[in-house]
């Protein structure tokens, strides 16, 4: 058995702040965020639904005229665009838990490559829901952001940046030994 393996148990629990195992904590993190995000939306399928549906018809912003006509007041459309952001955030919390469990696999071996590209892929998928979607497409496109009552940019923010933060650790370089 090598010495890296068998180390005291001073250097095993030290190898719990190698880049690896944050990498991995972060990864879970978002995971888990993105799993309670979705399990929200699916079992109290009403709150947010009424959220979408007031960005979407954008019935309390200030109502320039120039820009009411972006306005989507259609249920069945409003009910579409939310059905489709909640297969996104299970399918993002899937491919995140998938990747922290890769992480896991991965520290034993000491092969992170698979667990890089997972994580990357649900990584960069929040940023598309919380970037695109609500930044550019609910923020700018339907002006949420002149909405006192129903403005989501804030929290929007929040997994913008754990979600880009996360995904600054997981492509930083490993190293070889110790990790």
């Amino acid at each position: 058995m090598s010495s890296e393996r068998t180390g005291t148990p001073v250097d095993r629990f030290l190898r719990l702040g190698s880049l690896p195992v944050a990498a991995a904590a972060l990864t879970g993190t978002v995971a888990l965020s993105m799993v309670l995000v979705a399990f929200g939306n699916i079992t109290d399928f009403g709150t947010n639904q009424q959220f979408v549906q007031h960005v979407l018809a954008m019935d309390t912003t200030f109502k320039d005229p120039q820009l009411m006509w972006r306005a989507v007041t259609s249920p069945a459309l409003q009910n579409a665009a939310y059905l489709a952001i909640i297969v996104w955030e299970v399918l993002t919390a899937a491919l995140l838990t998938f990747a922290t469990w890769l992480w896991a696999a991965g520290l034993r071996r000491r092969s992170y490559d698979r667990a890089r590209r997972a994580s990357s892929a649900g990584l960069v998928m929040v940023l598309l829901l919380f970037g695109l979607g609500f930044f550019g497409i609910g923020g700018e496109w339907f002006a949420m952001w002149q909405s006192s009552d129903w403005n989501g940019l804030d929290s929007a923010l929040r997994y913008v940046v754990l979600a880009a933060f996360a995904l600054v650790v997981v492509h930083l370089p490993t190293a070889r030994h110790g990790d």
